[in-house]
């Protein structure tokens, strides 16, 4: 007998709604903050460990707005003297050239001085200091931010388990890296419920989710891997409950990418999320480093890159951006007003409570009665 294998159907953010609640409370009421270890962040919105919107400076900005930032701890703050040097010949370089030109800025070396140096930097604007490093890089450069003075701890790569077979003698393990280090540890990404409750398991802080669907990531025309992020994070989120139910911990559950809009915010955390990871709305900011283009930190691979530059522009302030007032009528400025205006459409007081929302399949609901806005009359 001939089996045929069935194909899941998985939803990203333009196909799902939330369905408006059985109760409404004022906006002004609701608690949008998320906790990390015992580390409390006044929004849920993380920023990627790009270097186009992760610098010192930028951190410090972040944090007078409520948000964490993430420094690359492999980008070029740790690289170069002067690091903006780097990021404005990658923003001025034709497009045609910028992948070899980024190859060849991200083989400089990496100097424990400057690992050092960004952190107290970071920490003297009297922010957070949440660093990102790649798993096999952990063991080396973990125990040296941490004495540096770092908070968190991101381990992020493409794609990440808790079983990862390579050929070295002793691979990244996390409860040794969590014996290694008294600080939160954040591992992603991943898009699954299996990964995700594995990863838990290892007794880590939280979990990023999402493979491919930043504006600046390739991989997924690259390599074909991904899975939309509603799915991804309701997905990983059932995992996170069912670890709570068996344990009694909670592990927060970060969406990271695909996340542009008020919108897009808030159907992430009806999906589960405790927390969202942006970059490309951070680098149209008049504070980010890149000046209005962006880049994954897998672009500038040696061999096989996993991302572009994009040019994205300039938008507006950080303030703007998560509080308004908003220039714009397309949901892309003012996300916490957007997130705090949904929560009360919910009857939502906290992230938590927004969790029980009712997300619901939606095909037409960017196009029904959008005639005009789409051009179409």
């Amino acid at each position: 007998m001939v089996k045929f294998r069935e194909l899941r159907r998985t939803y990203g953010f333009d196909e799902v709604a939330i369905s408006p609640g059985v109760i409404t409370v004022n906006p002004e009421m609701t608690d949008t903050s998320f906790t990390v270890g015992e580390i409390s962040i006044n929004i849920p919105i993380m920023g990627s460990a790009m270097d186009a919107v992760a610098s010192p400076s930028f951190a410090g900005a972040m944090h007078q707005q409520g948000a964490l930032s993430v420094m690359n701890l492999e980008g070029v703050h740790s690289r170069y003297d002067n690091p903006q040097e780097a990021i404005d010949e990658i923003a001025q370089t034709p497009k045609a050239e910028v992948t070899s030109v980024m190859q060849k800025i991200y083989s400089s070396p990496l100097r424990e001085d400057l690992i050092e140096k960004r952190i107290k930097e970071i920490k003297a604007t009297g922010s957070v200091c949440a660093v990102s490093v790649t798993p096999a890089a952990t063991k080396k450069l973990s125990p040296l931010a941490v004495e540096a003075g770092a908070d968190i701890l991101v381990v992020q790569s493409t794609v990440t388990t808790a079983r990862h077979s390579s050929n070295s003698v002793q691979g990244l393990q996390f409860p040794e890296l969590l014996k290694m280090v008294d600080v939160p540890i954040l591992v992603g990404n991943c898009v699954g419920y299996e990964v995700a409750m594995e990863i838990m398991e290892t007794g880590v802080h939280g979990v990023l989710v999402g493979v491919g669907p930043g504006a600046a990531c390739t991989t997924r025309e690259v390599t074909g891997v991904g899975i939309p992020q509603v799915t991804a994070t309701m997905d990983c989120a059932q995992a996170r409950d069912d670890y709570q139910n068996k344990t009694g911990r909670y592990v927060p559950i970060i969406t990271d990418g695909g996340i542009r809009t008020g919108g897009e915010l808030c159907k992430a955390i009806a999906s589960g999320a405790d927390a969202v990871m942006i970059g490309t709305p951070l680098a149209q900011s008049t504070e980010a480093p890149g000046k209005g283009v962006n880049w994954g930190m897998a672009s500038p691979h040696p061999a096989l890159p996993r991302g572009t530059r994009v040019d994205v522009g300039t938008k507006g302030s950080l303030e703007q951006l998560f509080y308004g007032p908003s220039s714009v009528s397309d949901g892309t400025q003012n996300l916490i007003g957007a997130l705090k205006a949904c929560m009360g459409m919910v009857g939502a007081l906290n992230i938590q409570e927004m969790h029980e929302a009712e997300v619901i399949v939606a095909p037409s609901i960017k196009t029904e009665g959008k005639h005009y806005q789409l051009g179409l009359s």
